[in-house]
């Protein structure tokens, strides 16, 4: 089957992208390769506001480069977008023609509300974020945007961007105190102008580097142990904290920040104070990273184009079924645990064991697609493998503590074990909540014991007490004895969590 690449070139005011994609068997386009040239076009913005002959010169040597690595692909679309640089020219009509004689690339100038429109759409497609505010600092203009239910409901461009602030409010490379104390002035002036971002209370969803790198360095200062930053989330300290750590370096010792981008060193001020005084205005709850930008809403437009809405139904859902995809995982296999597990869940529930809650299910459902994943890899460290794979992944729909409990469940394999996951992150749990994790796991081993030759033949079970025991009667269909082998093997884990004896009565089933 051959492959399918699509390609877009992002020409923004601060930086220049190519990006490669690959589509895979769901759908989805898979990032592959990603070129970045520091490009700064805004720079040779001239005082008439035409793009300079020297702009010009690095908007078309850039472009040829970046056609050399395109041309490696066999392409089934290429897309190239420019921003507010090239929008805010007043020679755009001479740029677009000669980037087309020299380069072949047809390029297009994205509006205002287009390219508000584009970030929003790649947060609510990559995100479980149904109501929040979006902001997009690029080189020459911020983007914001607000959103509910999914649904774009505002969205503006500011005729700003880190460059441009630093240049209008910073006579050198750092600030004084009066100069940041001006620029943060300006800025709330500017975002009070717009009612719907008041006390919105909802998060402040971040996109593009500027955001990008205040959540590199907010991780390598807190030694974070998990990857990944798509959907990390920063308090308001976090970034209070940042911002004034930044403010007292000298400028080489902000380029060697760990986390930071040595070409954004003296754009990252500015950068974060648009962040922090947009979250003061919003009166946000957090500041929630979204690696997915512009580009990404772009795609999403062309991939939902025949599905009538370009926001995808189920964020978490189309995650869970790209890793189903990826790991070859057996659905019907899932499907039936599935069933046995939500029978063993909700008597466990109506009997008022193991202090479960109605709203856990949604958890071990979700679990129990990716249970043991890891056996794709290598099956005598599977668990190891689930835990790794998952708790490193970005997942789209998750936040970063809910991958990580994702991982926790579905890696279970003994307390020892489970302890030996959880040691790095033990303080970020309740004893009640590490408790819970640990009794789900149990709860979804022992339940893929009950299908462990993938017959199923356990087709139902019926749970009784007496006195302090679990009685536990499971009806089948064919011959039982491999599963009431591993069965009665994995059951201790379950007793251990739920503190009870359970006794496993295998029967023929009456259907």
């Amino acid at each position: 089957m051959s492959k399918s690449y699509y390609a877009i070139i992002d020409v923004g005011s601060n930086t220049m992208r190519l990006v490669i994609y690959l589509k895979d068997k769901s759908g989805r386009l898979r990032e592959i390769e990603n070129v970045k040239a520091v490009a700064r076009l805004r720079n040779h913005l001239t005082e008439n506001g035409t793009l300079s002959p020297k702009g010009m010169g690095v908007l078309l040597t850039t472009l040829n480069s970046f056609k050399e690595v395109a041309d490696s692909y066999k392409l089934e679309e290429m897309v190239c977008v420019a921003t507010a640089t090239i929008r805010q020219a007043i020679n755009q009509e001479e740029i677009v023609k000669q980037v087309s004689e020299e380069t072949g690339f047809d390029m297009r100038i994205l509006s205002e509300h287009e390219e508000a429109y584009y970030g929003y759409l790649a947060v609510v497609n990559s995100t479980s974020v149904r109501e929040g505010i979006t902001v997009d600092i690029g080189g020459g203009s911020t983007e914001v945007t607000y959103f509910k239910d999914r649904e774009l409901i505002h969205s503006h461009s500011f005729p700003f961007g880190a460059l441009t602030l630093r240049q209008d409010f910073f006579k050198k490379d750092l600030p004084t105190e009066e100069e940041f104390h001006n620029l943060r002035e300006y800025l709330m002036e500017q975002f009070e102008t717009l009612p719907w971002l008041r006390k919105k209370k909802t998060p402040l969803i971040g996109i593009g580097g500027g955001a990008r790198n205040l959540v590199q360095i907010d991780q390598n200062m807190k030694e974070y142990p998990l990857a990944g930053l798509h959907q990390y989330k920063m308090k308001d300290s976090d970034l209070s904290f940042i911002k004034n750590y930044l403010f007292t370096l000298p400028m080489k010792k902000i380029q060697k920040v760990e986390g930071l981008s040595k070409d954004r060193a003296d754009i990252i001020l500015p950068a974060t104070e648009v962040f922090h005084s947009l979250y003061d205005t919003v009166r946000a709850n957090g500041f929630i990273l979204s690696r997915k930008g512009l580009r990404d809403g772009v795609f999403y437009e062309q991939l939902t184009k025949d599905m009538g809405t370009s926001v995808f139904p189920d964020v978490l859902e189309e995650s869970i079924q790209e890793l189903v995809n990826d790991y070859d995982l057996n659905i019907k296999h899932i499907h039936h645990v599935q069933h046995l597990t939500y029978q063993l869940f909700h008597q466990l529930h109506e009997k008022g064991l193991g202090s479960l809650r109605k709203s856990d299910w949604k958890e071990v459902k979700r679990a129990s697609y990716v249970f043991n994943l890891g056996d794709y890899i290598d099956s005598e460290s599977s668990s190891q493998h689930t835990f790794y794979l998952l708790a490193n992944r970005t997942i789209d729909g998750l936040m970063h503590m809910e991958r990580l409990r994702l991982a926790l469940m579905a890696s279970f394999k003994n307390k020892t074990v489970f302890k030996q996951f959880l040691q790095p992150y033990k303080k970020w749990f309740l004893k009640e909540e590490r408790k819970k994790i640990r009794l789900l796991g149990a709860l979804l081993k022992f339940c893929y014991s009950l299908d462990s030759t993938r017959r199923h033949t356990v087709e139902d079970l019926q749970l009784t007490t007496r006195g302090g025991d679990l009685y536990m009667t499971l009806y089948c269909k064919g011959e039982w004895m491999p599963e009431e082998y591993q069965t009665e093997k994995q059951k201790k884990h379950l007793e251990k969590s739920l503190k009870r004896t359970i006794e496993l009565s295998f029967v023929e089933s009456k259907k």
